[in-house]
């Protein structure tokens, strides 16, 4: 009995796919292959290709993500038991692909087979090249006898290209106890060509009383733990369905692994870090397996590259950053907290030294119009302390002061054309104007916008305006809209205009909630000036 419906509409016939992999899908299968060796010392066995599952093997979905302008990259994961370890024997599996010009699948210009592996949970990622620049495909695989869902996805423009326009949505911080996904059902509706989800995708932590839904097992720290937990997830229809719909942009915030963590150090000072590294590797892992990554971020034990550049043309570069997997320790504290002079040391790093000069050198290098930092926590200097004391984050950018006025001064030092920043992490929308210096009258030049996205669930209900509203947007001249409650940005890009909409939901304990616009802000060219739109 299947435990999750084919798709409404009628599943195509697939042909009868060659079983011979195709050189890119071989070479691909082969590196995984290699990861996986490397990675557990497990060696390669007989392929089952007629494999007979017990229940649908694609109950987690479909997606697709990095789009570039001749390809972009397939997911889906084998789990017929996905909340049981995914229910597949202990060995590979070879799953068929094919990507379309049209829904029907009548138009079918690239197919081919990839394995499966055991020791990366039966997940597949085709990276798939030769397409056409700009344009919608539709895409399926198929395993045995089952047809997966089908996906649609975009190429990016041709780099040399100048886009009339470019439309997406930014996510994160999706709490699945704390609240129902009706924020993505919206977003499904939008004509979107990109989302960006900015980590928090899943929670680490066991199940609490009182919440509107339920994780399904206590704090996890092994990589089955962890596979159990993105499987709850991505359960989630109105989440399948958006990753379904249009290809995604992912990096992780802290929650992927643990709560505030730093590099190799856990938030609880008493951990062993050799413990952490081995949890820091088994949620490494299970965030790739869940995710359409390239090969590129294929996890090598607690190490994983995930910061990179995806250019939609000459109008808008992504930087995708981690701030995460490189940092120093937080000073002081990981809390918000008056200024104890330790986020003023010149070593002390959110990015690490390698990742920040490779952004410094592709921001000098871009040809793009808006150059975007797609990251995770506030880069604005909020100081949450009414009156003439000061407290602030030392888990966000204002922890580590030196390197964030390092990164501003560049904007403006070296003329980085129309910088934006795009944020999660703290589950409430802030509009703020980046200054290089707030501590300094005569350097309070702005030199970037700062687009802060509210939780998709996190936090529960929320409210419209938080207690603290007036006196927070009082004491911070920066600050330009705050809000509380649930749910995206959507953002419209034109060579000439930016436009930013804050979307929210009333309510995520139950659902059905409508959806508003709270507030919209446009910018333009050469301007850092927010302006209501």
């Amino acid at each position: 009995m299947r435990t999750m419906p084919h798709p409404d509409e009628p599943l195509y016939r697939i042909p009868d796919f060659s079983r011979r992999l195709s050189r890119r899908s071989f070479v691909f299968s082969t590196m995984s292959l290699a990861a996986a060796a490397r990675f557990s010392g497990w060696a390669s066995g007989p392929v089952t290709r007629l494999p007979v599952f017990p229940a649908y093997p694609f109950q987690l979905g479909v997606a697709s993500g990095d789009p570039a302008p001749d390809g972009v990259v397939l997911w889906t994961r084998l789990a017929p038991l996905p909340l049981e370890g995914g229910g597949m024997p202990a060995e590979p599996v070879e799953v068929s692909w094919q990507i379309s010009e049209d829904e029907s699948m009548g138009r079918v210009v690239q197919k081919g087979a990839v394995i499966a592996s055991p020791d990366w949970g039966h997940s597949v990622h085709v990276e798939v090249s030769g397409l056409r620049p700009g344009r919608w495909y539709w895409y399926q695989f198929k395993a045995g006898g089952e047809v997966s869902p089908k996906g649609r996805t975009r190429t990016a423009p041709a780099e040399d290209s100048a886009p009339d326009r470019l439309r997406f949505a930014v996510a994160s911080c999706q709490h699945y106890e704390a609240g129902h996904y009706t924020a993505y059902e919206h977003m499904a509706r939008e004509d979107l060509d990109l989302v960006i989800h900015l980590g928090d995708y899943i929670y680490e932590g066991g199940s609490r009383d009182g919440q509107c839904r339920a994780h399904n097992s206590p704090e996890v720290r092994t990589l089955e733990e962890y596979r159990n937990r993105y499987a709850l997830y991505k359960s989630d229809a109105a989440l399948q369905r958006m990753h379904a719909q249009a290809p995604w942009l992912v990096t992780w915030d802290d929650h992927e692994v643990e709560n505030n963590y730093a590099a190799d150090i856990p938030q609880n000072p008493n951990a062993k870090r050799a413990a952490f590294l081995r949890r820091r590797a088994a949620a490494y892992q299970a965030y790739y397996e869940h995710l359409p990554l390239r090969k590129t971020s294929l996890p090598n034990g607690p190490d994983m590259k995930i910061f990179r550049a995806v250019p939609f043309g000459k109008l808008a570069r992504f930087y995708v950053l981690d701030t995460r997997q490189y940092r120093t320790d937080q000073p002081c504290d990981d809390k918000v907290q008056p200024p104890c002079g330790q986020e003023l040391d010149e070593n002390g790093t959110l990015l690490g030294h390698p990742q920040r000069e490779w952004l410094l050198e592709g921001l000098n290098a871009s040809p793009s119009t808006w150059n975007v930092l797609a990251q995770q926590v506030m880069m604005a200097r909020i100081d949450r302390q009414p009156g003439m004391e000061e407290a602030f984050s030392m888990d966000q950018w204002p922890g580590y002061e030196a390197e964030r006025r390092r990164l501003l001064r560049h904007f403006r030092d070296f003329q980085t054309r129309n910088p934006v920043v795009l944020t999660g992490d703290i589950h409430t929308n802030w509009a703020n104007e980046l200054v290089t210096d707030f501590d300094a009258p005569a350097d309070r030049k702005t030199v970037a916008a700062e687009f802060v996205g509210c939780s998709i669930s996190s936090s529960g209900n929320g409210a419209r305006e938080p207690k603290y509203h007036a006196a927070i947007m009082s004491e911070n001249p920066c600050l330009k809209f705050h809000n509380a409650e649930r749910g995206y940005l959507s953002c419209e890009v034109r060579e000439r205009l930016w436009r930013t909409d804050y979307k929210t939901v009333e309510y995520v304990d139950r659902q059905g909630s409508p959806l508003n616009t709270r507030a919209s802000f446009a910018l333009e060219p050469g301007h850092s000036e927010l302006q209501r739109a």
